[in-house]
């Protein structure tokens, strides 16, 4: 099942994977092609790609839980986009204290 987050992990990790292994995680998860038409591109079968893809996500999923940049990004995502909120609703002091606090997190 193809899933935002699998973008976001080879957006974040792809670099770390061999360059075959990214560029089969692209068309499956970026370009939408299907098992059977990265197989006839790579000349290789179906499951040689279902193969490939579960043991790069697996690779991504484990980058992941080391070193949680995903996880880290969408959470400070979610601070500004919170802020952005109470900015629009012109309550600039309690978006200060959000921005002040998402400044100190990314210090740390």
């Amino acid at each position: 099942m193809k899933s935002f987050e699998d973008s976001l992990l080879l957006d974040f990790y792809g670099n770390l994977l061999t360059d075959k292994m990214r560029i089969t995680l692209d068309m499956y998860l970026n370009d939408d092609l299907s098992l059977a038409e990265i197989a006839e591109e790579e000349e290789i079968s179906r499951q040689g790609v279902h193969d490939k893809v579960k043991r790069g996500l697996s690779q991504l999923k484990g980058y992941e839980q080391k070193l949680g940049l995903v996880r880290r990004f969408l959470e400070q995502k979610e601070s500004v986009n919170e802020a952005i909120a109470l900015i629009d609703n012109k309550n600039y002091e309690d978006a200060r204290k959000v921005l002040a606090k998402l400044s100190d997190e990314i210090e740390e």
